[in-house]
This record gives structure tokens, sequence and C-alpha cells, in this order.
């Protein structure tokens, strides 16, 4: 039972490597071909890649985020968004690894059994790093008018803010 994932992984290689067979599929040559895409597709989302990465260490070192929180922490307290949970929040849309060390500081700092640890915990599980989605997605397939996306994208992470304090606030406390 420990490597029921190995087996099964080995038979789809072999249901796919079989399928191509019948079919008269070159199968290694598809792969190349698939492989050669692959690689020119990371090639041209590299520079918006980078572009986030130096985005969100410019925020982190700036101070930035910092007052940023500091602006909307009143607000989102009157809302019941605990004041913690925002430069997560913040950082969320922008940089999946930049919020992963935001959420590791929630937890250091208040705990993983905090109001402020679940919201947290909840924002993570349902809003998107929006920007890095968009930029290697539409970035691979060629599409430069991301306007009405990146604004839909942008409300369902904040819908997912305030819906997981009102979550949490219902289901914990």
């Amino acid at each position: 039972m420990d490597n029921l994932g190995s087996y099964i992984l080995l038979s789809v290689a072999v249901i796919i490597l079989g399928a191509g067979f019948f079919r008269k599929v070159p199968v290694f040559d598809e792969f190349l071909e698939g492989a050669r895409e692959g690689i020119k597709n990371s090639f041209s989302i590299l520079p918006a890649l980078v572009g986030l990465i130096v985005c969100v260490s410019m925020l982190r070192a700036s101070g930035t985020l910092d007052a940023l929180t500091g602006l909307i922490a009143p607000a989102a307290s009157k809302a019941g968004i605990p004041k913690e949970i925002i430069p997560l929040a913040l950082v969320r849309p922008i940089s999946g690894s930049g919020a992963l060390a935001a959420i590791k500081d929630v937890f250091a700092r208040y705990g993983t059994d905090s109001f402020a640890g679940r919201a947290g915990s909840v924002l993570m599980g349902s809003t998107e790093t929006t920007f890095y989605s968009i930029a290697v997605y539409f970035g691979s397939c060629g599409i430069k008018k991301t306007g009405i996306t990146l604004i839909a994208a942008l409300a369902a992470d904040f819908t997912g803010l305030v819906v997981s304090s009102l979550v949490t606030s219902l289901y914990f406390y």
C-alpha cells in the first residue's frame, strides 16, 4: 500500500505509451516537441516572473507593505478583518512564496489556533496568486489585454479576504 502512488504513475505511463503505440503516434517525438514548447513558454514568461519577485522584495524592504497595512488596518478592523492578516492579503495576489512567509509570520506571532491564524489559513486557501497566474497563463498564450480579468480576479481576492474572516468568526468563535 505504501507504493500505491508509484503503481498508479507507472500504470498511467504504460497506458499512454500503449495508446500511442496502437494509434501509431511517435510518442517520443511528441514528447520532445512538448518539452521544446515548454522551454519556449518558460523563457517567454521569465521576465514577468522576475518582475513579480522584484516587486514583492521592494514592497517588503522599503516598508511600503507596513505603511499600507497601517492605512488599511482601521477600516479592516471595523469590517471584522484582523489587522494581522492585512500583509498576507496584500502579498497573496502577487506572490505565493511571499504569502507563505506572511502566514508563517502570523503563525509564529499569534499561533495557528488564533483568530488571525485561522482567518489567514482560510484566506490562503480561498485566494489566488492573481498577478502570477495572469503573467504565466496569459503570457504563455500571448494575451496582452488582461484588464477585465485582473479586475475580476482582484475582486475575487477581496471577497476571499472578507469571507475568510466572516467564516472563521462564524465557525470558530
